[in-house]
């Protein structure tokens, strides 16, 4: 990989690196937040997203370390809005997961054609982001809704 392609293939993975970690620390909190009667799965979804945005965090960095570059010690945005229904949550939340898409598009468009291995990386995250932008789209429907989410609020 040329020099100054490295270049910018470690600032975005390391930008994934702090969405992931911001992504970390969100769920962990969303997941102290969630009451009423739906609370149990909820909170081990959130806990399993948290989990799950830690180990895509940990992936980052070691790619950074292997490109022989220094991991952020950054988190991305951290947004407080001190709204805690389940609705605002999980909207939160897929403003998350959309934002983190764009940088692991970002690096595939870097490094496509150029390195296998980090356009593999980001092929399988992308996939990953697109399920989760999945999961989280269809428990914002209404029961019975097929449409999407993002066409209904339209």
């Amino acid at each position: 990989m040329k020099e100054q392609n490295k270049a910018k293939a470690v600032e975005t993975l390391n930008r994934i690196l702090e969405m992931e970690l911001a992504g970390t620390i969100h769920y962990t909190h969303y997941s102290f937040m969630v009451y009423g009667y739906n609370r149990i799965p909820i909170v081990s979804w959130l806990e399993t997203q948290a989990t799950e945005s830690m180990a895509h965090a940990r992936a980052a960095g070691e790619l950074v370390t292997q490109l022989g570059a220094h991991p952020s010690l950054a988190i991305g945005p951290l947004l407080e809005t001190h709204k805690h229904d389940i609705g605002d949550i999980l909207r939160e939340s897929l403003g998350h997961e959309r934002a983190t898409l764009v940088e692991y598009e970002k690096l595939l468009e870097l490094v496509q054609g150029d390195d296998v291995m980090l356009e593999e990386y980001a092929r399988e995250h992308i996939y990953l982001e697109r399920l989760h932008i999945g999961a989280v789209d269809k428990m914002l429907r209404k029961p019975g809704d097929i449409e999407s989410f993002e066409k209904t609020k339209k």
